[in-house]
């Protein structure tokens, strides 16, 4: 197959090494059409064709499957055919649907892995439906992406910036806020909720992964409604807790705490304007920095180096970009949903790394968790200390 000629007065073809070269003919070798149809019609590589071109349909499709997804959730189907599997009439009468519309879904369902046929034409749990039904916080993630899935309408208008729709921001009160700490309960009652329903999962991997216990004092910085306290104090119950976050969230939180049993000095405030409550020899920041840009990440950990022990310990715990099995996750995902809401992005540990020391920590020290996909565990010590042991 013919090359095709550089662009008039381009010095491509005489820069260019090897390995560009290299992967230029194979990108004109894989848009060929001559190619393609060879690559299906060869015995070899037709599984590898085949393969991409599922991939690829599944990226076209992707919002249809996740529409799906989000049907059986409002509906509460995977709970109904947990207590007991039911055939699509049946299901179509309780859920006051059509009977076409409902086996339209229930074929979708199972065509996804949420539901499966079982004896009887009855309907049941699939492997990925059941991983639903006990877990609140992946249901609530699910109903909320419909506010991401407004503001995603015109992704191109979103990445210009000159996007109409504001849902996310809205929803997030403090991202958009010129005084966040001025934020009314009803302004942050439904982001909060959100965060206390989804941490489980991500407080049981945090936990899992490090020995809380060793510790005298946790301060909880933008800890939300308490529920990764919660969690803390059942695991490590002589730590001493604390929580800072917006006054109004902070008001949630000591409510929430109070009514589980749980003692913890609960503040609030702004954590990029207000002083840290001194003293603690672990800081947690749990899901907070990739909400956040930059210059407000340096802020804050500069405001956490200030009032951190000594031989203190700053445990920073959230998905991270650059995770081995899980780059779409932060590239794509986070990378979209942080736009839309205005502020932050995902990091890898070597940008935040940069961060830390640049705050007077040491560069951290990667965790391991049972789970990377879902959260990372970076692990920094202020930098005058650097002890052994960690």
């Amino acid at each position: 197959m013919a090359m095709a000629a550089a662009p008039e007065g381009s010095s491509a073809g005489n820069t260019l090494g090897w390995r560009d070269r290299a992967v230029l003919w194979r990108d004109r070798l894989l848009t060929s059409e001559t190619f393609q149809r060879l690559a299906t019609a060869f015995p070899p590589t037709r599984p590898i064709v085949r393969r991409r071109v599922r991939s690829l349909f599944d990226l076209c499709a992707g919002f249809v499957y996740s529409q799906v997804l989000y049907a059986c959730v409002k509906l509460r189907l995977f709970e109904e055919v947990a207590a007991a599997p039911a055939t699509v009439d049946e299901l179509a009468q309780r859920f006051d649907m059509p009977a076409d519309g409902m086996r339209r879904l229930v074929d979708a369902a199972i065509s996804l892995d949420l539901l499966e046929r079982r004896s009887g034409s009855r309907i049941g749990l699939g492997a990925l439906g059941a991983a639903m039904v006990n877990n609140a916080g992946i249901k609530a993630m699910v109903e909320h992406h419909a506010l991401l899935y407004a503001d995603l309408a015109d992704p191109l208008a979103l990445l210009r910036g000159t996007s109409q729709s504001r849902q996310l921001q809205d929803y997030w009160g403090y991202a958009a806020a010129g005084q966040p700490d001025g934020l009314a309960e009803d302004a942050v009652a439904s982001y909060s909720a959100l965060m206390a329903a989804s941490q489980a999962f991500i407080a049981s991997e945090v936990i899992a992964a490090y020995p809380f216990a060793r510790h005298r004092r946790l301060l909880d910085v933008g800890g939300g409604e308490g529920a990764f306290l919660q969690a803390v104090a059942l695991a490590a119950p002589r730590l001493q807790l604390g929580l800072f976050d917006l006054p109004a969230v902070a008001e949630r939180a000591r409510a929430r705490l109070k009514e589980a049993g749980v003692d913890a000095e609960v503040n609030g405030g702004d954590f990029f304007r207000d002083g840290l409550p001194a003293g603690a020899d672990l800081v947690s920041l749990v899901r907070v920095l990739h909400d956040h840009d930059d210059d407000d990440v340096l802020t804050l950990l500069r405001a956490i180096r200030a009032s951190i022990a000594e031989d203190g310990v700053l445990l920073i715990a959230e998905p991270m970009a650059e995770t081995r099995g899980a780059e779409p996750i932060g590239a794509a995902y986070f990378g979209f949903y942080l736009c839309a809401m205005g502020s932050g992005r995902a990091r890898s540990p070597s940008e935040l790394g940069e961060l830390l020391v640049a705050a007077g920590f040491d560069e951290g020290r990667m965790w391991r968790t049972r789970t990377p996909l879902l959260v990372r565990i970076l692990v920094a010590r202020p930098a005058a200390s650097r002890l052994d042991g960690m």
